[in-house]
């Protein structure tokens, strides 16, 4: 039994293989540079860079995949860098740990609320919504934590720094993230809504899933609830990691999660994309920035590098219309 009309199902992509994407190609580049890091550097193999390579790819892992759910829809979150570094403020308040986990999650859901709201309800441009609340969050966040500093609880360190039968924990939090991210996308009706909404939108016709009885106010404001809610995520994994809360941890950081998730091949124009492609995305760049860093690029180049190749991933995907 089929969760859409017929006549949506021809309207939108309605087989899993045309909403995917050119994952397939981030694929080679990811193969490509792993073999050539293997070859080229000795330390690349080794068991400590695979297992810092993993943690240090964690945060953008989360927020990538948080980051996939709004673009799917045919938008964007610009706030999710301040709320991974309101999130480490939080975390690093002198309280106990079973106060502010549970508040960062409310406090990122209420954030990511307010921004679906005002692109719903408001009709503000994505972009305008998001970078404002970046701006707010940023504000709050200084107020709080001005320098880095403060204290993580022990627990929350345990679960970044510690390990389960050997296996470092990061490994756990990347499989919880992207099976969380699965059952939202290909294990709910919630999923098919939102490749049917960003399908809309990509095509030039926003209110096509609204006219078949989708709630598309509805879903594009939980887009933005998750997004944060990963948002909020990374950030207690970057606060058990640096062990302080630091206000600008998160800096560009919600660039980054773009750039990975399109070259993961999903559409920033909405409607096209895959779970395994941002994957992929991640493990692209991850691989790009341990590898300047085992040749001693410096961080000004890597980041110069990193916004040319989110203009070369963008200026090669299709589009109907001048725009995302």
């Amino acid at each position: 039994m089929t969760l859409l009309p017929p006549s949506l199902l021809g309207k939108f992509p309605s087989r899993r293989a045309n909403r995917q994407g050119l994952w397939l190609f981030a694929l080679i580049i990811a193969v490509a540079m792993a073999l050539w890091l293997a070859t080229t550097t000795d330390q690349f193999g080794q068991w400590s860079n695979l297992a810092n390579l993993v943690a240090q790819g964690m945060p953008l892992l989360i927020t990538a995949v948080g980051q996939m759910f709004v673009v799917l829809i045919g938008g964007l979150d610009l706030s999710m860098g301040s709320v991974v570094s309101f999130t480490t403020a939080i975390v690093a308040l002198d309280l106990p740990g079973y106060v502010t986990i549970p508040g960062v999650f409310v406090l990122a859901g209420l954030i990511g609320a307010t921004n679906g709201y005002c692109v719903t309800r408001l009709n503000v441009h994505p972009i305008v919504a998001t970078l404002s609340m970046q701006y707010v969050v940023l504000g709050i966040t200084r107020v709080l934590r001005p320098v880095s500093g403060g204290s993580v609880p022990e627990g929350v360190r345990w679960m970044v720094e510690g390990a389960i039968a050997g296996i470092p924990l990061p490994f756990f939090w990347g499989i919880v993230t992207i099976l969380l991210a699965w059952k939202l996308l290909y294990g709910s009706r919630y999923g098919l809504h939102l490749f049917a909404i960003g399908g809309g939108v990509a095509s030039g016709s926003a209110d096509a899933a609204r006219n078949f009885g989708i709630p598309a106010n509805r879903n594009i404001l939980l887009a933005y609830v998750v997004c944060s809610l990963f948002a909020a995520l990374a950030g207690i994994f970057l606060a058990g990691r640096i062990v302080s809360g630091d206000p600008n941890v998160g800096l560009l950081m919600e660039l980054d999660a773009i750039t990975a998730v399109a070259i993961g091949g999903t559409q920033l124009s909405g409607g096209v994309g895959s779970l395994h492609g941002t994957v992929i995305g991640v493990a692209v760049l991850a691989l790009l920035s341990n590898g300047m860093n085992l040749l001693n690029v410096t961080p000004f180049v890597q980041t110069a590098i990193k916004g040319i190749l989110l203009m070369a991933v963008v200026a090669l995907q299709s589009r109907k219309k001048i725009g995302l």
